[in-house]
């Protein structure tokens, strides 16, 4: 198997380690692009993108789960350097609607930093195909009660984010949101694939998931009965409630965060579900698109030309506000803005941030080492968890290296005049 693309010399390493990643068997494939210092250096493809053993191409879109919610930040962003939002300013004075059962004092601040206590998703749908649904789940969202004060507590809001902010977003500026991607991202960085609800005339450039089931989501409801899970899957399931236990947390809050009921007969394959608007999980993006997207926020707001945002906004959303282990996640993520922590397998990382996703997706930026990257699959790696699996820290780490390598940097991190001015504001 071989890539397809451009890799800079000085990044071949990266391009190694990428195909090390991919798996051979005739359904898998990924894309990944990096820039470096407002220019690409590394935009490859290969592999297969569906059991039909079809090509990963230049244009195929991957669906990239929590990705997506670096996205959805870094619209928010945009709004607030253009004052149609303000961080502290409480939700409902957008959306009046949300300010019932003890939401008045919820802020656009405390829905970026997962303070706001409204991740039970499970208590507040019957059924995961009701995701599908846009006015059904904002308006389920208002109506909501908190799980705790909003700013007292942290608890990953694994699939409410988007909904969350979203909405926000549309009622500020009279967008809804998909017009939102395209007139303030899509448009102006000239991205080719980056959608949050796939149109159907781009249907046939998908890649499709491999470790979900082929058939639909009428065909597994078909009545059959569940089997017991094994020995095997008990014992670790237990594992793992205590694990959580010896951290203080409760295993229920991870299944309230991420799991709704039905989550068994949901399939994001589904056409229906690919099409419709999950702002926290169903984005279908290009690595390019990622990107670059993150290399406009690497540069200070702006990238060839077009400013998305000003260098101070960059370095508000990248002031770490909590490095607390939350109620859904048990990792210490570093919580920025609406982004966490790049994880690496060895070179520093105190200024870089992004969003990572649910069977191995990830883009970052770091504005400190002028570098993003954006990368898509459509199959699971080792340990999967919600922010990615074990490539994206061998991948980061490689291209990092070569970064470093490329700039003569001395040592795993050099601190330059840029990079103490982040050490500080972080």
């Amino acid at each position: 198997m071989q890539y397809e693309g451009y890799v800079h010399p000085g990044f071949t390493s990266v391009a190694a380690e990428f195909m090390r990643h991919i798996r051979d068997d005739g359904k898998s494939g990924s894309a990944l692009s990096v820039y470096h210092h407002g220019h690409s250096v590394i935009d490859i493809w290969a592999g297969k993108r569906d059991a039909s053993a079809a090509p990963w191409t230049e244009d195929t879109l991957a669906l990239s789960f929590s990705t997506t919610k670096g996205v959805v930040s870094t619209l928010m962003h945009i709004l607030v350097d253009r004052g149609v939002l303000e961080y502290d300013q409480p939700v409902c004075h957008y959306w009046p609607e949300f300010g019932a059962n003890g939401k008045g004092g919820i802020s656009i601040r405390h829905l970026l930093t997962h303070q706001a206590g409204l991740y039970n998703i499970r208590d507040l749908i019957g059924d995961a195909m009701q995701m599908t649904d846009w006015e059904y789940m904002t308006s389920r969202l208002a109506q909501a009660t908190p799980s705790h004060k909003a700013g007292v507590e942290h608890g990953y809001h694994g699939l409410t984010y988007g909904w969350l902010l979203g909405e926000t977003m549309s009622r500020a500026s009279g967008k809804n949101f998909a017009q939102l991607l395209q007139s303030e991202l899509v448009d102006p960085l000239g991205l080719d694939g980056m959608y949050v609800g796939l149109p159907e005339q781009e249907m046939h450039r998908r890649a499709i998931l491999t470790a979900y089931p082929k058939r639909s989501v009428e065909a597994s409801e078909s009545g059959r009965v569940r089997r017991k899970p094994s020995m095997q899957k008990r014992i670790r399931g237990q594992m793992i409630t205590t694990g959580l236990q010896v951290l203080g947390l409760d295993a229920r809050d991870l299944a309230n965060g991420l799991a709704p009921r039905g989550m068994s007969r949901f399939s994001f394959n589904d056409e229906r579900v690919v099409k419709s608007c999950i702002p926290a999980a169903n984005g279908m993006f290009t690595a390019r698109s990622l990107a670059k997207m993150y290399a406009a926020i690497a540069e200070g707001g702006e990238l060839q030309g077009v400013r998305l945002m000003t260098p101070f906004r960059v370095r508000e959303l990248s002031r770490i506000h909590s490095r607390k282990i939350d109620k859904v996640v048990p990792i210490p993520m570093h919580w920025r803005l609406g982004y966490h922590r790049v994880f690496t397998h060895g070179p520093r990382t105190p200024h870089a941030f992004g969003h990572f996703g649910w069977g191995g997706s990830g883009a970052w930026a770091d504005p400190s080492r002028g570098l993003s990257m954006g990368f898509t699959v459509n199959s699971s790696g080792a340990a999967t968890s919600p922010f990615g699996d074990t490539r994206l820290a061998f991948i980061n780490s490689a291209i990092i290296r070569a970064a470093e390598h490329v700039d003569g940097r001395r040592g795993p991190f050099h601190n330059t005049l840029i990079e103490r001015f982040y050490d500080l504001v972080n």
